[in-house]
């Protein structure tokens, strides 16, 4: 009797458990407890161990940039963040000097012309973005989130404002960056941008996590320059 009275006792516990994280992932993921505390917490363990193991891959990186071409290593540029405000985004350069600095790539005429030999590595590996990790520390951008956009690109954000998918952070990576990429048109983008700010969820998240890794070993999506894109 005993025997069985503590067995019950730990099959009640591992339920009452297993009941809890399926609340925390699935029932309490869309804005309450994942969003507004479990993928926080996640995104500063992440981005923190990050830091710490890519330290010597950054100092290679970024001397294989100064050898390459003249000017920084690094590149720092306004983005558009949650709820319409500015901060300064952390990347690999991969531009020459004479490249416009404030401008998308994919609204400039022969932006091949104007990427380095290491920088065209660079973004079709997304290496380039890695120094975001820094951004996602300090809390101006999450793992998975829309992607942050130069403040010329009017069009796009005013879209993202209007469907409220400015109201989350922006990210790494995110529902538009594993679903077309550069191929999309500004309104694609915005669609899911908003799908992904009014179902943040833990799957959602591992879904996109997945998926990315995928695209990038693949080079899925990669357009440099201006893109005739359909806005159907």
């Amino acid at each position: 009797m005993v025997a069985a009275a503590g067995a019950a006792e730990k099959l009640e516990r591992h339920l009452q458990f297993g009941l809890s994280w399926f609340w925390i992932m699935h029932l309490g993921g869309g804005g309450l407890m994942y969003q507004h505390f479990i993928k926080r917490l996640f995104d500063i363990i992440v981005s923190a161990v990050a830091l710490v193991i890519l330290a010597i891959p950054f100092a290679v990186v970024a001397i294989l940039i100064k050898l390459d071409s003249k000017g920084p290593a690094f590149f720092r540029q306004q983005r558009m963040g949650k709820d319409g405000k500015p901060f300064l985004i952390y990347k690999f350069r991969t531009m020459r000097q004479y490249a416009p600095h404030n401008t998308a790539t994919a609204e400039l005429d022969n932006a091949k012309d104007k990427i380095t030999r290491v920088g065209g590595v660079c973004r079709k590996t997304s290496i380039d973005e890695l120094p975001q990790f820094i951004n996602v520390l300090k809390g101006d951008m999450s793992i998975i989130g829309p992607r942050p956009v130069v403040l010329t690109e009017t069009e796009l954000i005013e879209m993202r404002h209007e469907n409220g998918a400015d109201k989350v952070l922006p990210g790494l990576t995110g529902l538009a960056q594993v679903n077309g990429r550069d191929s999309l048109s500004n309104l694609q983008k915005a669609t899911y941008d908003a799908y992904y700010a009014h179902r943040v969820t833990f799957m959602n998240d591992f879904r996109t996590v997945v998926k990315t890794i995928w695209y990038v070993l693949l080079h899925v999506g990669i357009h440099e320059g201006k893109q005739n894109v359909s806005g159907d």
